[in-house]
């Protein structure tokens, strides 16, 4: 896991000052990969005190924007965020419980997947997400 000075290094590579809102979102998303924005403003919130839902709000944007994590949102779910980036991986989530993992590039390098008519588009990425029962789910159903 990355330490303070990696998240700094992060931050200033990518042209953002070094806040403490901005290190605590940071180490949150990575210590709790596909989060949602609740779940991580308790986690700041353990961290630092007393900090807005907004500032924790804007952070995330402000890191989504500079492309240090990544915003997913499933069908019928909330917004996520994670700090696996730019690879391209798709994602498989339990219907039951919710609970989601990464799955890496179907085939190849990005966009990894070709669509039939790409109507003109200079396609880059691919995004698919895979939808079934996780083992404990799986393993709770057929216990019953």
């Amino acid at each position: 896991m990355p330490t303070g000075t990696d998240y700094e290094q992060q931050l200033r590579n990518a042209s953002l000052r070094v806040t403490k809102p901005r290190l605590a979102v940071l180490h949150a998303v990575h210590a709790h990969p596909h989060a949602d924005t609740d779940s991580i403003i308790s986690v700041v919130r353990a961290d630092l005190g007393d900090v807005s839902h907004q500032a924790v709000y804007d952070v995330l944007r402000a890191l989504t924007t500079a492309g240090l994590i990544r915003r997913i949102q499933p069908s019928n779910s909330v917004a996520r965020y994670e700090t696996r980036v730019g690879d391209n991986h798709h994602h498989v989530v339990c219907r039951s419980c919710g609970t989601i993992a990464d799955v890496d590039c179907s085939v190849g390098e990005a966009p990894c997947l070709h669509a039939a008519d790409d109507h003109g588009f200079a396609i880059d990425e691919a995004e698919v997400i895979y939808w079934g029962t996780c083992p404990d789910c799986s393993a709770s159903s057929s216990a019953s």
